[in-house]
């Protein structure tokens, strides 16, 4: 029977033993499937497959190589060569020494999460979470297995498309991302009224259809509104009508037409459930971001609908399922463009090459095993795309420099936000000038304050040195005058 598989965060522990990889009795041994085991485990195996998901280990263990990527994030004494018996070709093991050194320098960004073995905060990382997570499964495949190599070149993939993701991510505005991401929903006749209403009015959606009732939009939007009235006074037919429209869109209903009468509409069996109705919701208003070639990030989708930062691995699994092995040429394209609308200081051009190589990658689990040299040339472009973004993030992105300071505005989060108080949520989120809460609003009004104070006091005591220093001048003005007058006596 399969065992669990542990977190992925816990990539430096034995997940059999639970002790942390060593160089002399755990080494980490990779295996083809993916699944990383201390040599000691897996000696100890009844049968040879692997305990997580009863994949056969065809392969000698005592041939398979040690993990060095992981063994150099424990300390570990990493050998510069170390002749694998099941590559006899010179010059594969040269693409295979090429390539595993490439995979060692990409897990050295790994490093902080590894010093806190993955418990803490990666605040201290240069990589965003995903990235560090895709890194994580590029760093457990066994490069000498073909199911390992054909692994790792998706995991390279998918790295790469994450990249120029948060590429993307870096050249946009985030004040005007909301407003365009809105005016592309409103564009297509559909709505969202807040992250509370839009809550609210899914739920009476479901309340009037779960049954498998079918009625007419008008009907539909009538009954929704009447019952959302007495919380939210500003819910209207039109509004209402464009929840439905994207509802609508998202292929949610069943519609029956009649003759010289309005369709019914009926909820698909699938989606009467408010988690299966509110994810093909999320989903639909993501799709649209995609086609107005937004990239928004799962924390920022999180505070735009939900109002919170809770739902990050909801939105982020939305928006895996959306990619399609097109969509990394379309982001390559749509980061082009982004470059040459800010002139590329960072010269990021230099990446395209190597980013399209890694979209050229047939990411099917059902692709043929790459060469020693293909496997080379995509972990080499994966090192050299990775690498640029660090560079772009600690030289030459803006939202990096100085992200604890607040706007620079007299009344930041000193009133309460319209769109909290009326609706209970707001789409702007985290980046609100507004105050969310009593807590934050008693906060800020006291920096607020207290800067009112420091300028006051710091005002006055100009004033009093100002006063010092003219008494000074006259004092010294009647000096000089009493000077000349006794000079002009004698």
């Amino acid at each position: 029977m399969p065992v669990q598989a542990p977190q992925w965060t816990e990539f430096l522990l034995c997940p059999i033993c639970t002790q942390t990889f060593e160089e002399t009795v755990r080494r980490p041994i990779s295996l083809g499937c993916g699944h990383t085991v201390c040599k000691m485990c897996l000696n100890k195996l009844h049968r040879k497959a692997c305990p997580f998901d009863q994949t056969a280990i065809s392969t000698d263990i005592e041939q398979l190589p040690v993990n060095t990527a992981l063994l150099q994030l424990v300390g570990g004494q990493v050998p510069k060569a170390q002749p694998v018996a099941l590559i006899t070709s010179p010059e594969d093991s040269q693409h295979y020494e090429e390539a595993r050194q490439c995979v060692e320098e990409l897990a050295l960004y790994l490093k902080p999460l590894s010093n806190t073995r993955g418990l803490s905060s990666t605040a201290q990382s240069i990589l965003s979470r995903p990235m560090q997570r895709k890194l994580v499964t590029l760093v457990h495949c066994q490069l000498v297995e073909e199911e390992g190599r054909v692994r790792a070149m998706r995991a390279a993939r998918s790295l790469g498309e994450r990249t120029v993701t948060e590429l993307i991510l870096q050249h946009q505005n985030p004040q005007q991302l909301s407003s365009n991401l809105w005016a592309a929903v409103r564009a297509r006749g559909c709505q969202f009224l807040g992250p509370a209403m839009q809550e609210e009015a899914l739920k009476l959606v479901l309340l009037a259809l779960e049954d498998g009732s079918a009625l007419s939009r008008k009907v539909l939007v009538l009954f929704v509104v009447q019952r959302l009235e007495p919380r939210f006074p500003q819910a209207s037919k039109t509004s209402i009508g464009h929840v439905v429209q994207l509802l609508y869109r998202a292929s949610c209903f069943k519609v029956t037409k009649r003759d010289e009468d309005s369709s019914l509409m009926q909820l698909k069996e699938e989606f009467r459930t408010y988690e299966a109705l509110r994810r093909e919701h999320d989903s639909q208003i993501v799709q649209i971001a995609m086609e107005g070639g937004l990239r928004i990030a799962p924390d920022q989708w999180s505070s735009l609908l939900y109002g919170d930062q809770s739902h990050k691995s909801h939105m982020q699994s939305i928006i895996d399922k959306l990619q399609t092995p097109a969509s990394f040429a379309q982001s390559v394209q749509e980061l082009t463009i982004a470059l040459q609308r800010t002139g590329d200081p960072a010269n990021l051009n230099r990446l395209r090459p190597h980013l399209e190589l890694l979209a050229n990658i047939d990411p099917s689990p059902d692709a043929p095993p790459p060469t020693w040299e293909q496997l080379e040339k995509g972990l080499v472009a994966v090192k050299t795309v990775v690498h640029g973004l660090v560079d772009f993030i600690q030289n030459h992105s803006k939202k990096g420099a100085d992200p604890q300071q607040p706007p620079q505005h007299s009344k930041y989060k000193t009133y309460m936000c319209r769109d909290m108080k009326q609706k209970g949520g707001c789409p702007r989120g985290a980046s609100c000038t507004f105050a969310h809460s009593q807590e934050e609003l008693e906060k800020n009004s006291g920096d607020a304050e207290s800067s009112i104070s420091l300028f006051k006091r710091t005002n006055f005591h100009l004033c009093i040195s100002g006063l010092l220093f003219a008494f000074c001048l006259f004092e010294r003005s009647l000096q000089e005058d009493n000077v000349s007058a006794q000079l002009v006596a004698c």
